[in-house]
Protein backbone atom coordinates (compact mmCIF):
# COMPACT_ATOMS: atom_id res chain seq x y z
CA UNK A 1 0.00 0.00 0.00
CA UNK A 2 2.91 2.35 -0.73
CA UNK A 3 1.12 5.61 -1.38
CA UNK A 4 4.18 7.82 -1.63
CA UNK A 5 5.80 6.90 -4.94
CA UNK A 6 8.39 9.26 -6.41
CA UNK A 7 7.20 11.72 -9.03
CA UNK A 8 10.12 14.11 -9.43
CA UNK A 9 13.03 15.29 -7.35
CA UNK A 10 15.67 13.14 -5.70
CA UNK A 11 13.22 10.75 -4.05
CA UNK A 12 13.84 7.04 -4.42
CA UNK A 13 13.51 3.69 -2.63
CA UNK A 14 16.31 1.33 -1.60
CA UNK A 15 18.83 3.97 -0.51
CA UNK A 16 20.36 1.51 1.97
CA UNK A 17 21.41 -2.10 1.93
CA UNK A 18 19.09 -4.54 3.76
CA UNK A 19 21.50 -4.90 6.69
CA UNK A 20 21.62 -1.13 7.23
CA UNK A 21 17.83 -0.88 7.02
CA UNK A 22 17.46 -3.65 9.58
CA UNK A 23 19.81 -1.84 11.97
CA UNK A 24 17.93 1.43 11.60
CA UNK A 25 14.59 -0.18 12.42
CA UNK A 26 15.75 -2.60 15.09
CA UNK A 27 14.30 -2.44 18.60
CA UNK A 28 15.35 0.87 20.12
CA UNK A 29 15.38 -0.67 23.60
CA UNK A 30 16.42 -4.33 23.54
CA UNK A 31 14.48 -6.22 26.21
CA UNK A 32 16.10 -7.01 29.54
CA UNK A 33 17.50 -10.47 30.11
CA UNK A 34 16.46 -12.32 33.27
CA UNK A 35 19.62 -11.41 35.19
CA UNK A 36 19.37 -7.76 34.10
CA UNK A 37 15.75 -7.60 35.24
CA UNK A 38 16.62 -9.05 38.63
CA UNK A 39 19.47 -6.59 39.11
CA UNK A 40 17.31 -3.65 38.05
CA UNK A 41 14.37 -4.68 40.22
CA UNK A 42 16.72 -4.83 43.21
CA UNK A 43 17.33 -1.09 42.82
CA UNK A 44 13.70 -0.26 43.69
CA UNK A 45 13.07 1.11 47.19
CA UNK A 46 9.46 -0.18 47.12
CA UNK A 47 8.30 3.17 48.44
CA UNK A 48 5.15 3.51 50.50
CA UNK A 49 2.77 5.89 48.70
CA UNK A 50 5.17 5.60 45.77
CA UNK A 51 5.46 8.74 43.59
CA UNK A 52 5.93 6.57 40.48
CA UNK A 53 2.52 4.99 40.99
CA UNK A 54 0.90 8.40 41.45
CA UNK A 55 2.51 9.61 38.21
CA UNK A 56 1.13 6.68 36.19
CA UNK A 57 -2.16 7.68 34.48
CA UNK A 58 -3.43 4.10 34.89
CA UNK A 59 -2.25 3.81 38.52
CA UNK A 60 -0.27 0.60 38.02
CA UNK A 61 1.05 -0.68 41.35
CA UNK A 62 4.66 -0.25 40.28
CA UNK A 63 6.36 -1.21 43.58
CA UNK A 64 4.30 -4.40 43.73
CA UNK A 65 5.05 -5.58 40.19
CA UNK A 66 8.77 -4.81 40.60
CA UNK A 67 8.82 -6.77 43.86
CA UNK A 68 7.16 -9.69 42.04
CA UNK A 69 9.90 -9.60 39.39
CA UNK A 70 12.50 -9.51 42.16
CA UNK A 71 10.87 -12.58 43.69
CA UNK A 72 11.15 -14.45 40.38
CA UNK A 73 7.47 -14.15 39.47
CA UNK A 74 7.27 -12.18 36.19
CA UNK A 75 3.86 -13.68 35.34
CA UNK A 76 2.44 -12.38 38.60
CA UNK A 77 4.03 -9.03 37.85
CA UNK A 78 2.37 -8.97 34.44
CA UNK A 79 -1.03 -9.68 35.99
CA UNK A 80 -0.53 -6.77 38.37
CA UNK A 81 0.32 -4.50 35.43
CA UNK A 82 -2.46 -5.69 33.13
CA UNK A 83 -5.15 -5.48 35.79
CA UNK A 84 -4.61 -1.71 35.69
CA UNK A 85 -3.52 -1.32 32.05
CA UNK A 86 -4.46 -4.05 29.61
CA UNK A 87 -2.17 -2.46 27.00
CA UNK A 88 0.75 -2.47 29.42
CA UNK A 89 2.98 -4.17 26.85
CA UNK A 90 2.73 -1.35 24.33
CA UNK A 91 2.81 1.33 27.01
CA UNK A 92 6.09 -0.18 28.24
CA UNK A 93 7.46 0.56 24.77
CA UNK A 94 5.98 3.96 23.96
CA UNK A 95 5.11 5.71 27.24
CA UNK A 96 7.23 8.80 27.93
CA UNK A 97 8.37 7.23 31.20
CA UNK A 98 11.08 9.87 31.42
CA UNK A 99 8.39 12.47 32.12
CA UNK A 100 5.99 10.21 34.06
CA UNK A 101 6.92 7.40 36.47
CA UNK A 102 10.69 7.49 36.04
CA UNK A 103 10.90 11.27 36.37
CA UNK A 104 9.54 11.09 39.94
CA UNK A 105 11.41 7.90 40.92
CA UNK A 106 13.24 8.39 44.22
CA UNK A 107 16.38 6.99 42.61
CA UNK A 108 16.13 9.73 39.96
CA UNK A 109 15.81 12.38 42.67
CA UNK A 110 18.71 10.99 44.70
CA UNK A 111 21.08 9.78 41.98
CA UNK A 112 19.88 11.05 38.64
CA UNK A 113 19.38 7.44 37.54
CA UNK A 114 15.81 6.13 37.95
CA UNK A 115 14.78 2.50 38.14
CA UNK A 116 14.10 1.35 34.57
CA UNK A 117 10.37 0.97 35.16
CA UNK A 118 9.42 0.85 31.49
CA UNK A 119 11.88 -1.93 30.67
CA UNK A 120 10.83 -3.91 33.74
CA UNK A 121 7.19 -3.56 32.70
CA UNK A 122 8.06 -4.86 29.25
CA UNK A 123 10.05 -7.74 30.75
CA UNK A 124 6.99 -8.93 32.66
CA UNK A 125 4.25 -8.34 30.08
CA UNK A 126 6.22 -9.87 27.21
CA UNK A 127 6.53 -13.12 29.11
CA UNK A 128 2.83 -13.39 29.77
CA UNK A 129 1.78 -12.43 26.23
CA UNK A 130 4.31 -14.85 24.73
CA UNK A 131 2.90 -17.62 26.94
CA UNK A 132 -0.40 -17.19 25.12
CA UNK A 133 -2.97 -17.62 27.89
CA UNK A 134 -5.21 -14.79 29.04
CA UNK A 135 -4.82 -13.89 32.72
CA UNK A 136 -8.43 -12.79 33.27
CA UNK A 137 -11.70 -14.67 33.06
CA UNK A 138 -14.89 -13.35 31.53
CA UNK A 139 -17.82 -12.96 33.91
CA UNK A 140 -21.17 -14.60 33.24
CA UNK A 141 -23.05 -12.96 30.39
CA UNK A 142 -25.19 -9.99 31.37
CA UNK A 143 -27.16 -10.06 28.12
CA UNK A 144 -26.23 -6.42 27.52
CA UNK A 145 -24.59 -5.22 24.31
CA UNK A 146 -22.19 -2.34 23.80
CA UNK A 147 -20.89 -0.78 20.57
CA UNK A 148 -17.33 0.52 20.75
CA UNK A 149 -16.37 2.75 17.82
CA UNK A 150 -12.62 2.98 17.31
CA UNK A 151 -10.25 0.07 17.93
CA UNK A 152 -7.37 2.17 19.19
CA UNK A 153 -6.03 2.18 22.78
CA UNK A 154 -9.17 3.75 24.28
CA UNK A 155 -11.56 1.45 22.41
CA UNK A 156 -9.55 -1.70 23.10
CA UNK A 157 -9.27 -0.85 26.78
CA UNK A 158 -12.99 -0.16 27.05
CA UNK A 159 -13.97 -3.26 25.08
CA UNK A 160 -11.75 -5.54 27.14
CA UNK A 161 -13.02 -4.28 30.49
CA UNK A 162 -16.65 -4.51 29.36
CA UNK A 163 -16.15 -8.04 28.02
CA UNK A 164 -14.46 -9.08 31.24
CA UNK A 165 -17.54 -7.80 33.11
CA UNK A 166 -19.78 -10.02 31.00
CA UNK A 167 -21.13 -7.65 28.35
CA UNK A 168 -21.11 -8.47 24.64
CA UNK A 169 -19.08 -5.94 22.69
CA UNK A 170 -18.92 -5.10 19.00
CA UNK A 171 -15.76 -3.21 18.16
CA UNK A 172 -15.90 -1.10 14.98
CA UNK A 173 -12.96 0.51 13.21
CA UNK A 174 -12.61 2.34 9.91
CA UNK A 175 -9.19 0.85 9.09
CA UNK A 176 -8.42 -2.67 7.88
CA UNK A 177 -6.75 -3.60 11.18
CA UNK A 178 -7.55 -2.99 14.83
CA UNK A 179 -4.96 -1.19 16.95
CA UNK A 180 -5.40 2.45 16.03
CA UNK A 181 -2.37 4.57 16.87
CA UNK A 182 -0.45 1.55 18.12
CA UNK A 183 -0.72 -0.14 14.73
CA UNK A 184 -0.57 2.86 12.41
CA UNK A 185 1.08 5.71 14.27
CA UNK A 186 3.95 4.43 16.41
CA UNK A 187 7.48 4.52 15.02
CA UNK A 188 8.45 1.10 13.66
CA UNK A 189 11.60 0.92 15.81
CA UNK A 190 9.49 1.27 19.00
CA UNK A 191 7.14 -1.65 18.30
CA UNK A 192 8.98 -4.31 16.32
CA UNK A 193 8.09 -7.83 15.16
CA UNK A 194 4.37 -7.19 14.81
CA UNK A 195 3.89 -6.55 18.51
CA UNK A 196 0.90 -4.22 18.03
CA UNK A 197 -1.21 -6.95 16.43
CA UNK A 198 0.03 -9.56 18.89
CA UNK A 199 -1.24 -7.35 21.69
CA UNK A 200 -4.58 -6.83 19.93
CA UNK A 201 -4.97 -10.61 19.65
CA UNK A 202 -4.12 -10.93 23.33
CA UNK A 203 -6.73 -8.35 24.34
CA UNK A 204 -9.43 -9.99 22.20
CA UNK A 205 -8.70 -13.43 23.62
CA UNK A 206 -10.81 -12.56 26.68
CA UNK A 207 -13.80 -13.44 24.48
CA UNK A 208 -17.09 -11.62 24.04
CA UNK A 209 -15.68 -9.07 21.56
CA UNK A 210 -16.66 -9.09 17.87
CA UNK A 211 -14.45 -6.95 15.61
CA UNK A 212 -15.76 -5.29 12.45
CA UNK A 213 -13.07 -3.42 10.53
CA UNK A 214 -13.59 -1.17 7.51
CA UNK A 215 -16.61 0.41 9.22
CA UNK A 216 -16.43 4.22 9.48
CA UNK A 217 -18.81 6.27 11.60
CA UNK A 218 -20.99 8.42 9.38
CA UNK A 219 -20.33 6.24 6.33
CA UNK A 220 -20.97 2.60 7.21
CA UNK A 221 -22.39 2.94 10.70
CA UNK A 222 -24.37 5.77 12.27
CA UNK A 223 -24.61 6.92 15.83
CA UNK A 224 -28.40 7.07 15.87
CA UNK A 225 -28.52 3.43 14.71
CA UNK A 226 -25.94 2.31 17.27
CA UNK A 227 -27.90 4.00 20.06
CA UNK A 228 -31.03 2.17 18.94
CA UNK A 229 -29.38 -1.23 18.47
CA UNK A 230 -27.08 -1.38 21.50
CA UNK A 231 -27.51 -0.78 25.21
CA UNK A 232 -24.56 1.64 25.27
CA UNK A 233 -22.03 3.21 22.91
CA UNK A 234 -18.40 4.20 23.48
CA UNK A 235 -16.62 6.53 21.04
CA UNK A 236 -12.84 6.19 20.83
CA UNK A 237 -12.47 7.96 17.52
CA UNK A 238 -9.01 9.45 17.80
CA UNK A 239 -7.97 12.40 15.65
CA UNK A 240 -8.44 11.93 11.92
CA UNK A 241 -7.86 15.49 10.71
CA UNK A 242 -4.40 16.92 10.06
CA UNK A 243 -3.50 20.57 10.47
CA UNK A 244 -2.31 22.33 7.33
CA UNK A 245 0.86 24.39 7.23
CA UNK A 246 -0.91 27.28 5.56
CA UNK A 247 2.20 27.89 3.48
CA UNK A 248 2.37 28.61 -0.24
CA UNK A 249 3.25 25.56 -2.31
CA UNK A 250 1.93 23.08 0.25
CA UNK A 251 0.29 20.98 -2.47
CA UNK A 252 3.56 20.37 -4.32
CA UNK A 253 4.69 16.82 -4.99
CA UNK A 254 6.93 15.61 -2.19
CA UNK A 255 4.97 17.51 0.48
CA UNK A 256 3.38 14.94 2.76
CA UNK A 257 1.37 14.49 5.92
CA UNK A 258 3.73 12.83 8.41
CA UNK A 259 0.91 10.86 10.07
CA UNK A 260 -0.16 9.22 6.81
CA UNK A 261 3.47 8.57 5.85
CA UNK A 262 4.20 6.82 9.14
CA UNK A 263 1.05 4.72 8.72
CA UNK A 264 2.19 3.73 5.24
CA UNK A 265 5.65 2.89 6.55
CA UNK A 266 4.18 0.72 9.32
CA UNK A 267 2.19 -1.30 6.77
CA UNK A 268 5.02 -1.67 4.26
CA UNK A 269 6.32 -5.24 4.22
CA UNK A 270 9.61 -4.36 2.55
CA UNK A 271 11.07 -1.06 3.76
CA UNK A 272 13.42 -0.95 0.78
CA UNK A 273 10.32 -0.29 -1.37
CA UNK A 274 9.48 2.93 0.47
CA UNK A 275 10.77 6.04 -1.31
CA UNK A 276 12.57 8.71 0.69
CA UNK A 277 14.25 11.95 -0.26
CA UNK A 278 17.95 12.62 -0.12
CA UNK A 279 17.22 15.85 1.81
CA UNK A 280 14.18 15.79 4.09
CA UNK A 281 12.61 18.54 6.22
CA UNK A 282 10.08 17.76 8.94
CA UNK A 283 7.97 20.61 10.31
CA UNK A 284 6.80 20.19 13.91
CA UNK A 285 7.96 19.75 17.48
CA UNK A 286 6.06 16.74 18.80
CA UNK A 287 6.49 12.98 18.91
CA UNK A 288 5.14 12.52 15.37
CA UNK A 289 7.70 14.97 14.02
CA UNK A 290 10.54 13.15 15.78
CA UNK A 291 9.26 9.74 14.63
CA UNK A 292 9.02 10.92 11.02
CA UNK A 293 12.48 12.50 11.09
CA UNK A 294 14.22 9.50 12.68
CA UNK A 295 12.56 7.04 10.31
CA UNK A 296 13.38 9.14 7.24
CA UNK A 297 17.01 9.02 8.34
CA UNK A 298 16.76 5.26 8.92
CA UNK A 299 15.43 4.81 5.37
CA UNK A 300 18.56 6.43 3.99
CA UNK A 301 17.93 10.18 3.78
CA UNK A 302 21.32 11.88 3.85
CA UNK A 303 20.12 15.11 5.48
CA UNK A 304 17.12 15.32 7.80
CA UNK A 305 16.20 18.61 9.42
CA UNK A 306 13.43 19.06 11.97
CA UNK A 307 12.22 22.68 12.17
CA UNK A 308 10.09 24.08 14.98
CA UNK A 309 8.58 27.54 15.34
CA UNK A 310 9.40 28.04 19.02
CA UNK A 311 12.41 27.33 21.24
CA UNK A 312 13.66 23.86 22.16
CA UNK A 313 12.11 24.06 25.64
CA UNK A 314 8.62 24.45 24.13
CA UNK A 315 8.76 21.29 22.01
CA UNK A 316 6.12 18.69 22.89
CA UNK A 317 8.64 15.93 22.24
CA UNK A 318 10.50 15.19 25.47
CA UNK A 319 14.16 15.97 25.86
CA UNK A 320 14.82 12.24 25.64
CA UNK A 321 13.01 11.99 22.27
CA UNK A 322 14.95 15.00 21.02
CA UNK A 323 18.18 13.26 22.00
CA UNK A 324 17.13 10.14 20.07
CA UNK A 325 16.66 12.29 16.98
CA UNK A 326 19.99 14.00 17.37
CA UNK A 327 21.97 10.84 18.08
CA UNK A 328 20.49 9.35 14.91
CA UNK A 329 21.64 12.25 12.76
CA UNK A 330 18.63 14.57 12.72
CA UNK A 331 19.35 18.30 12.83
CA UNK A 332 16.92 20.21 15.07
CA UNK A 333 16.49 23.89 14.24
CA UNK A 334 14.19 26.05 16.33
CA UNK A 335 12.52 29.45 16.00
CA UNK A 336 11.69 28.87 12.35
CA UNK A 337 8.17 28.89 10.91
CA UNK A 338 7.22 27.80 7.36
CA UNK A 339 6.53 30.58 4.90
CA UNK A 340 6.69 28.95 1.50
CA UNK A 341 7.42 25.51 0.04
CA UNK A 342 9.63 25.91 -3.01
CA UNK A 343 8.99 23.73 -6.03
CA UNK A 344 10.52 23.01 -9.42
CA UNK A 345 8.34 21.37 -12.07
CA UNK A 346 5.68 20.78 -9.43
CA UNK A 347 7.97 18.94 -6.97
CA UNK A 348 9.48 20.15 -3.71
CA UNK A 349 12.92 21.69 -4.04
CA UNK A 350 13.15 23.41 -0.68
CA UNK A 351 11.33 25.30 2.04
CA UNK A 352 11.51 28.96 2.95
CA UNK A 353 11.12 29.73 6.63
CA UNK A 354 10.95 32.90 8.68
CA UNK A 355 12.84 33.34 11.92
CA UNK A 356 10.74 33.87 15.04
CA UNK A 357 11.34 35.14 18.56
CA UNK A 358 9.43 35.07 21.80
CA UNK A 359 8.56 38.35 23.45
CA UNK A 360 6.49 38.46 26.64
CA UNK A 361 5.37 34.89 25.92
CA UNK A 362 4.14 35.73 22.43
CA UNK A 363 5.66 34.47 19.22
CA UNK A 364 6.79 37.18 16.80
CA UNK A 365 8.01 37.06 13.22
CA UNK A 366 11.33 38.80 12.61
CA UNK A 367 11.14 39.28 8.84
CA UNK A 368 14.40 37.36 8.36
CA UNK A 369 14.07 34.31 6.12
CA UNK A 370 16.03 31.08 5.80
CA UNK A 371 15.89 28.58 2.94
CA UNK A 372 16.61 24.86 3.35
CA UNK A 373 16.96 22.64 0.29
CA UNK A 374 14.71 19.58 0.37
CA UNK A 375 13.31 16.80 -1.80
CA UNK A 376 10.59 15.98 0.73
CA UNK A 377 8.75 18.01 3.35
CA UNK A 378 6.67 16.35 6.06
CA UNK A 379 4.15 18.32 8.09
CA UNK A 380 3.63 17.19 11.68
CA UNK A 381 2.00 20.18 13.34
CA UNK A 382 -0.87 18.48 15.09
CA UNK A 383 -4.14 16.74 14.36
CA UNK A 384 -7.75 17.76 14.73
CA UNK A 385 -10.96 15.93 15.56
CA UNK A 386 -13.48 15.50 12.74
CA UNK A 387 -16.94 14.91 14.28
CA UNK A 388 -18.38 13.08 11.27
CA UNK A 389 -21.43 10.91 11.85
CA UNK A 390 -22.25 12.10 15.37
CA UNK A 391 -25.68 13.58 14.76
CA UNK A 392 -29.08 12.36 15.78
CA UNK A 393 -32.26 14.18 14.82
CA UNK A 394 -30.18 17.24 14.03
CA UNK A 395 -28.62 17.52 17.50
CA UNK A 396 -24.84 17.29 17.83
CA UNK A 397 -22.94 15.94 20.80
CA UNK A 398 -21.80 18.83 22.99
CA UNK A 399 -18.29 19.90 22.02
CA UNK A 400 -15.53 21.77 23.81
CA UNK A 401 -12.30 23.05 22.28
CA UNK A 402 -13.21 21.26 19.06
CA UNK A 403 -13.52 17.85 20.73
CA UNK A 404 -16.22 15.88 22.54
CA UNK A 405 -17.20 17.18 25.96
CA UNK A 406 -17.37 14.49 28.66
CA UNK A 407 -17.77 14.38 32.42
CA UNK A 408 -15.48 12.65 34.91
CA UNK A 409 -16.97 9.26 34.00
CA UNK A 410 -16.46 9.96 30.27
CA UNK A 411 -20.21 10.37 29.61
CA UNK A 412 -21.16 12.64 26.72
CA UNK A 413 -24.22 14.88 26.50
CA UNK A 414 -26.13 12.14 24.65
CA UNK A 415 -27.80 9.48 26.75
CA UNK A 416 -26.09 6.11 26.54
CA UNK A 417 -22.98 7.46 24.82
CA UNK A 418 -19.52 7.65 26.40
CA UNK A 419 -16.22 8.77 24.82
CA UNK A 420 -12.49 8.70 25.53
CA UNK A 421 -9.03 9.02 24.09
CA UNK A 422 -7.78 11.81 21.85
CA UNK A 423 -11.29 12.72 20.66
CA UNK A 424 -12.38 14.18 24.01
CA UNK A 425 -11.73 17.73 25.18
CA UNK A 426 -9.10 16.73 27.74
CA UNK A 427 -7.39 14.13 25.53
CA UNK A 428 -3.61 14.27 25.83
CA UNK A 429 -2.45 12.24 22.81
CA UNK A 430 -0.85 9.58 25.03
CA UNK A 431 -1.60 5.87 24.72
CA UNK A 432 -1.60 5.39 28.48
CA UNK A 433 -4.15 8.18 29.04
CA UNK A 434 -6.42 6.75 26.34
CA UNK A 435 -6.27 3.36 28.06
CA UNK A 436 -7.37 4.96 31.32
CA UNK A 437 -10.23 6.75 29.56
CA UNK A 438 -11.48 3.45 28.19
CA UNK A 439 -11.22 1.80 31.59
CA UNK A 440 -13.12 4.63 33.35
CA UNK A 441 -15.83 4.64 30.69
CA UNK A 442 -16.24 0.85 30.89
CA UNK A 443 -16.74 1.03 34.65
CA UNK A 444 -19.34 3.77 34.21
CA UNK A 445 -21.12 1.86 31.44
CA UNK A 446 -21.18 -1.29 33.55
CA UNK A 447 -22.68 0.56 36.49
CA UNK A 448 -25.30 2.15 34.25
CA UNK A 449 -26.23 -1.15 32.58
CA UNK A 450 -26.41 -2.87 35.95
CA UNK A 451 -28.78 -0.22 37.31
CA UNK A 452 -32.56 -0.42 37.27
CA UNK A 453 -34.41 0.17 33.95
CA UNK A 454 -34.80 3.78 32.94
CA UNK A 455 -31.79 5.02 34.85
CA UNK A 456 -29.59 5.15 31.74
CA UNK A 457 -32.03 7.45 29.96
CA UNK A 458 -32.18 9.76 32.98
CA UNK A 459 -28.38 9.85 33.13
CA UNK A 460 -28.34 10.97 29.49
CA UNK A 461 -31.00 13.62 30.12
CA UNK A 462 -29.06 14.94 33.10
CA UNK A 463 -25.86 15.07 31.05
CA UNK A 464 -27.67 16.95 28.27
CA UNK A 465 -29.13 19.45 30.75
CA UNK A 466 -25.69 19.99 32.28
CA UNK A 467 -24.12 20.53 28.86
CA UNK A 468 -26.81 23.02 27.87
CA UNK A 469 -26.41 24.90 31.15
CA UNK A 470 -22.65 25.04 30.69
CA UNK A 471 -23.07 26.25 27.09
CA UNK A 472 -25.48 28.98 28.19
CA UNK A 473 -23.09 30.05 30.93
CA UNK A 474 -20.22 30.35 28.42
CA UNK A 475 -22.40 32.49 26.12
Amino acid sequence: MNEFRPIRGDVAPARLEPEALARGFSDIHPPLKVHEALVESDRCYFCYDAPCMQACPTSIDIPLFIREIQAGNPIGAAKTILSANILGGMCARVCPTETLCEEVCVRETAEGKPVKIGLLQRFATDRLIERGDHPFERAASTGKTVAVVGAGPAGLSCAHRLAMLGHDVTLFDARPKAGGLNEYGIAAYKATNGFAQAEVDFVLSIGGITVETGKALGRDIHLEDLRADYDAVFLGLGLSGVNALGADGEASGGSHDAVAWIADLRQTRDLSDLPVGRRVVVVGGGMTAVDAAVQAKALGAEEVTLVYRRGREAMNASRYEQEIAQTRGVHIRCNLTPKRILAENGHVSGIELERTRSRDGRLELTGETVTIEADQVFKAIGQTFLPDGMTREGADIAMEKGRIRVDAERRTSLGGVWAGGDCIADGSDLTVVAVEDGKIAATSIHEALSARPGLLARIGEAATDAAQTASAWVR
